[in-house]
């Protein structure tokens, strides 16, 4: 494996790094970007009970959530008005949407460069098989396969990592587009709840 890796030459480091990136990239986004950890589907229910109890907006909407944060802002604006309840929650959304995106520009560029670094292999082990060519003419077939498998070992390494990385990044972004959607609608639910009974909202520790 490791002479394979060698023989594809110097552009295999930069193609390496992007794997290694890449892999801790779509790990830690599985972790962050799952359902119960952005948007658990009971907040609303339990926020709006731990004010209907008389907790404190900040004991109620207590969590590290994604939600959680979108919810407080619901809070914190609801004796403003519905209207101005519901437009803190998008701008809490929004900037939750920029979080989770996090890391994926990079994924993103990952899938885009390492298949030309491929290519920029497969151009220069070609160049050493003309040169090989000129000095020693069509006889020295260990230099011309040389030349050849560099340029076929960086195009599939950078091809290898390439695909699963453009995947990963679209289904990351479908995913984060799924889970802000989701969040809009809890939001406006959470805005229906509180407007419905206004005395859910306890307005000590805003």
């Amino acid at each position: 494996m490791w002479e394979t890796v060698q023989s594809g030459g110097w552009l295999m480091a930069p193609i390496l790094l992007g794997s290694v990136v890449a892999a801790a990239i779509v790990i830690e986004r599985a972790w962050t970007l799952r359902r119960g950890r952005v948007a658990p589907g009971d907040l609303v229910q339990r926020v709006a009970a731990r004010l209907g109890e008389g907790a404190t907006a900040q004991a109620a909407t207590d969590g590290g959530s994604p939600l959680a944060q979108v919810i407080a802002a619901g809070v914190a604006n609801a004796g403003r008005g519905r209207d101005h309840m519901k437009a803190a929650m998008q701008e809490a959304v929004d900037r939750a949407n920029h979080d989770l995106q996090r890391y994926l520009t990079t994924l993103g560029i990952i899938a885009s460069v390492t298949p030309l670094l491929g290519l920029l292999g497969t151009v220069v082990g070609m160049i050493e098989v003309f040169s090989a060519l000129m000095l020693a003419g069509t006889g020295n077939a260990q230099a011309l396969a040389g030349g050849i498998a560099e340029a076929l070992i960086t195009t599939a390494a950078g091809l290898s990592v390439a695909i699963p990385a453009l995947m990963f990044h679209r289904y990351f972004l479908r995913r984060v587009d799924d889970l802000a959607l989701e969040m809009e609608q809890e939001a406006a639910r959470f805005a229906d709840v509180v407007h419905r009974d206004p005395g859910n909202v306890n307005e000590r520790g805003d």
